[in-house]
């Protein structure tokens, strides 16, 4: 199995298009104004929006973008406009994250993970399960 797309809502696909093609999206599907789909720039996965009248409760949701060239493409997104919660930051379980919201407030985590992404030094064996 392999994970094909991720879908999260959005109040005005709209405004969403212009602001995912800022982060280097292709946009690929185009069904206003109900459906967006967008191709990551790299690997095979894709992304998609998809309108709503409400927006999730509390917390929201969280979409992780791997990055390997982190602090240079916060730079570059910054030059287009794009505004960040928080720059490059080294954390605790051995990723470096960006994090920023779209517009309609969903959390985008911009991050390198390098080998720790699958391989954490606590990562579970399957030989101790």
């Amino acid at each position: 199995m392999n994970l094909n797309q991720v879908t999260i809502p959005s109040i005005d696909l709209t405004k969403s298009i212009p602001f995912y093609e800022k982060l280097g999206m292709q946009l690929i599907v185009k069904a206003l104004p109900n459906y967006a789909r967008f191709q990551c720039p790299d690997g095979g996965s894709t992304f998609s929006i998809h309108q709503t009248n409400n927006l999730p409760k509390g917390e929201g949701i969280y979409v992780y973008f791997e990055c390997m060239d982190l602090d240079n493409f916060v730079v570059e997104l910054k030059e287009k406009g794009i505004e960040f919660e928080q720059d490059p930051t080294d954390q605790t379980w051995l990723w470096r994250e960006a994090r920023l919201k779209d517009v309609d407030g969903n959390q985008l985590i911009l991050y390198y993970g390098s080998e720790n992404r699958l391989n954490p030094p606590w990562r579970i064996n399957s030989d101790s399960i």
